[in-house]
């Protein structure tokens, strides 16, 4: 077995973590206080091709390998997490759909723009009362002529309401199955069709500096050929996105994990107490041990779920273990983090009380821990 990352990907990470120190880390404080995207930043991400970064150059990706995607969304979570959340909503969840479901003319349609970071896409799953139960969405969508009327809200999506999104991937009701159960297909929905509109959500705990959006459809008319894939197909596409961004959630929990140890390992040596710095104490230094060998082990478990996938393997399983467990990584880490830094730690001048704050989403977001937990029970055939 060979553990080495590849000399391109090796040059990847030192990039990409060098941007994030000089571009993002000194804008991520004031940009999570005021709740506020920062288009200039992503306009720097996008340069850097952290957009498309899986898709054919056919398309205007970069044709790297999902490893590589995942390093980069890593080494931007290992500095700010709604950063992070932009790039890893706006490949997994805008751009994979629309590039492993969409016909041709769709692909030549919308990627060019979504890979050079131009425009943004959300993806319309969550509603109010349709979270872990996805399959319960209440949307519809109704075949009218050569118009699909799509009624209905969504709720918590990212990258649905900037001003350069141009469209949402909408996950809908559009009949009833033979055996009884809902129809689900997906329709592309563009910015400024009418009926459709997208509203900014603000007053979150964490991510504060990304967009998180309500979307409603009131009557909202779209081509037929905005169908994506075949009808029908919609819970499937869904499952099969919801694999690939539980890597990039536990690339940002790996990231965010990495993040909080060194922040925690710099402090615990400069602060003094006693005579000594607090690094020197065992109970402390256990600590960072143990954040140490959870983050070497989160890092081995998504990355074997990366290779998995990236050589056509199954991966359903250890996309769901990598998601849980580096989320929970990140929860413990960031915990520790914070009680190495003592009071400082509450407080906003000190980045490791964002970390505390972005952590949380980690285990709610894109599946549950416990909905991960339902999924490799049934994996491994105890469920």
């Amino acid at each position: 077995m060979d553990f080495s990352l590849s000399m391109e990907q090796e040059i990847l990470r030192n990039s990409v973590r060098d941007f994030a120190e000089k571009e993002i880390k000194p804008v991520a404080r004031e940009l999570d206080e005021k709740e506020e995207f920062s288009y200039e930043t992503m306009r720097k991400m996008a340069d850097l091709g952290l957009f498309g970064m899986f898709v054919s150059e056919k398309y205007g990706g970069q044709g790297m390998d999902y490893v590589s995607y995942i390093i980069a969304t890593e080494e931007i979570a290992r500095v700010d997490g709604s950063h992070a959340a932009t790039v890893a909503a706006g490949n997994s969840l805008g751009i994979g759909p629309l590039y492993y479901f969409g016909n041709e003319d769709q692909k030549m349609k919308y990627l060019p723009a979504l890979c050079s970071g131009e425009a943004l896409w959300g993806f319309g799953l969550t509603e109010p009362n349709a979270g872990s139960d996805a399959g319960n969405s209440k949307t519809t969508g109704a075949l009218d002529g050569d118009k699909w009327v799509v009624n209905g809200s969504k709720i918590f999506i990212t990258n649905a309401s900037t001003r350069i999104t141009s469209g949402v991937t909408a996950l809908c009701r559009t009949g009833t199955r033979e055996d009884g159960r809902p129809e689900l297909s997906c329709i592309l929905v563009e910015s400024g069709a009418p009926g459709f509109e997208a509203r900014e959500m603000h007053g979150k705990l964490m991510w504060r500096a990304s967009n998180t959006s309500e979307l409603y459809f009131d009557d909202c008319r779209v081509p037929q050929e905005n169908l994506l894939g075949p009808r029908g197909h919609g819970f499937y596409q869904m499952l099969q996105t919801l694999d690939g961004g539980r890597l990039s959630i536990g690339a940002m929990g790996l990231g965010g994990a990495q993040g909080c140890f060194d922040l925690a390992l710099k402090y615990s040596r400069e602060r003094e107490q006693f005579g000594k710095p607090i690094s020197n104490f065992q109970v402390n230094a256990f600590k960072l041990a143990d954040m140490a060998l959870e983050i070497e082990c989160a890092r081995l478990i998504l990355y074997k779920a990366c290779w998995l996938r990236d050589n056509n393997k199954p991966f359903s399983k250890e996309a769901a273990m990598a998601k849980l467990h580096c989320s929970e990584v990140m929860y413990r880490c960031a915990n520790h983090a914070v009680q190495l830094h003592g009071g400082y730690g509450l407080m906003k001048e000190y980045d490791v009380e964002r970390f505390y704050r972005d952590q949380k989403l980690l285990e709610i977001g894109e599946g549950t821990s416990e909905v991960q937990r339902i999924v490799i029970s049934r994996l491994i055939g105890a469920l």
